[in-house]
């Protein structure tokens, strides 16, 4: 560890105070108190991705827990959006030519796999690091837990119903 016992090397990422806040985690003693808190709310996609890019980032935003996304992350929902819409237009054209899109014949007349294969599975991998960063996946969300509402002081039946 370096001076001030900050981790500079291999091993796992620090979890943001919030993370650790909703997961139930959290220990004032081991908190950031200079964590950044990002504010804002993220809003329409910018102009030049594709329309099925758009598409990908309303539906993120759209379906993201509240409070999970600001404008901060912008960056990395544009990137995981573009590689949505690519992947989806790429599997949509394997799609449509069957079995037979998978392949592809060589000049020299033998069948290889398409390259097209290999393009769906490298943005199906990219996509699933930018999903874990932001939690969209059920294992991330797994290791998030909301806090229950607490009890509303006027509430008679608080103390007996829980």
């Amino acid at each position: 560890m370096a001076a001030g016992g900050k981790r500079t090397g291999a091993g796992r990422k620090p979890l943001p105070v919030a993370v650790k806040n909703i997961k139930g985690t959290l220990q004032k003693c081991r908190t950031n108190p200079n964590e950044l808190k990002p504010v804002g709310v993220l809003g329409e996609p910018p102009e030049y991705m594709s329309d099925i890019a758009k598409e990908a980032w309303r539906y993120a935003v759209a379906n993201a827990p509240a409070g999970l996304l600001s404008s901060l992350d912008a960056a990395v929902l544009e990137r995981w959006a573009n590689c949505a819409g690519m992947y989806r237009e790429a599997l949509a054209k394997i799609n449509r030519s069957g079995v037979s899109g998978m392949l592809i014949k060589t000049p020299s007349g033998i069948l290889r796999r398409s390259p097209l294969m290999d393009v769906i599975r490298d943005l199906a991998l990219e996509m699933k690091g930018y999903e874990a960063e932001m939690g969209f996946t059920p294992a991330s969300r797994s290791r998030v837990q909301v806090a229950q509402a607490l009890p509303h002081a006027d509430d008679p039946w608080a103390d007996i119903a829980g």
